[in-house]
């Protein structure tokens, strides 16, 4: 009776839910849909702002726009699979259902966050390569910045839209690379912001500036790779002992199912297959900490 009633309650939910998004979008004019556009990515005043500021800057910098747009819908669709793991599994689904979604978001989020970042930083000489050849020419700081974002590829590009709109609503260069350096929390971007800045009060010759640090970021380049190749073995480890107890529960029931399945269905096996899933998931978050420090 608990089953067919939970997912009546989940059917007139979700019906309900998309009249009142069908309504919210049919009230919306076309101007503020193009306002709400040219302002994302925008930085908020210190007194505006939002809620969920730290899940917008991760996804932000991860890439994958504002989620607070849909922040209601994945809530109550992560509310409806507690409630179906509760009445399927009992308080075990329950405790799964509400530790495991934010638990891979979190991981899912931080990985396209480095791997983006990574990206950055490879086309960042680049950038700075065309600014120099920019300067030499003639043109000023500020254009061969800017000339050389044009120029360059996603995702740098993505992420230096967001000093060109700064630029283009009235910031100087220097604070609107210092935000995007603030963002990321890099320290290339961090010296670019500051040489930037250097240049802009004092003067001096900006080509020489770039140039070094073209050198500087391309250096640790280098230096990372060749800690990455250092510590192969001991990553390698971590992933082995990371996906060795996952390898072994699906050995386990692809060979024998039933042993699983009686542990699943007993009390005392339910705890312990709880307390498993609990310290795996710590050990690998662990283990993934320990890679994040290599």
């Amino acid at each position: 009776m608990l089953k067919p009633l939970l997912l009546i309650v989940i059917c007139l939910a979700l019906l309900g839910l998309s009249l009142r998004l069908f309504y919210n979008g049919w009230r919306q004019s076309g101007s503020e849909r193009v306002l709400e556009r040219l302002s994302q990515g925008q930085p908020q005043l210190a007194g505006e702002e939002p809620r969920w500021a730290g899940l917008e800057r991760a996804f932000l910098r991860a890439g994958l726009g504002r989620p607070t747009d849909r922040l209601g819908v994945w809530l109550l669709l992560w509310a409806f699979a507690t409630l179906i793991g509760f009445a399927v599994a009992g308080w075990v689904g329950l405790l799964v259902l509400m530790a495991l979604p934010p638990v891979v978001m979190r991981l899912y989020v931080s990985w396209r966050y480095q791997r983006r970042l990574r990206r950055m930083i490879e086309q960042l000489p680049q950038l700075l390569d065309h600014t120099v050849r920019s300067l030499k020419s003639g043109r000023t700081l500020a254009d061969a910045v800017l000339g050389g974002i044009e120029a360059s590829e996603a995702p740098l590009k993505d992420a230096m839209g967001r000093v060109q709109r700064n630029v283009q609503l009235g910031v100087s260069l220097p604070d609107a690379v210092a935000d995007l350096a603030e963002l990321y929390e890099r320290d290339e971007f961090r010296l670019f912001a500051l040489g930037l800045k250097v240049n802009h009060r004092y003067g001096g010759n900006a080509s020489e500036l770039l140039e070094n640090l073209i050198k500087m970021i391309r250096e640790r380049d280098q230096a990372s790779r060749q800690l990455r190749a250092m510590t192969g073995e001991t990553r390698l480890t971590a992933w082995v002992l990371g996906l060795l107890p996952i390898t072994m529960a699906g050995y386990f029931l692809l060979s024998n199912p039933v042993y699983l399945v009686a542990m699943w269905h007993d009390p005392s096996g339910q705890r312990m297959l709880a307390a498993a899933f609990g310290m795996q998931v710590l050990g690998s978050l662990l283990l993934w900490r320990m890679l994040r420090s290599l």
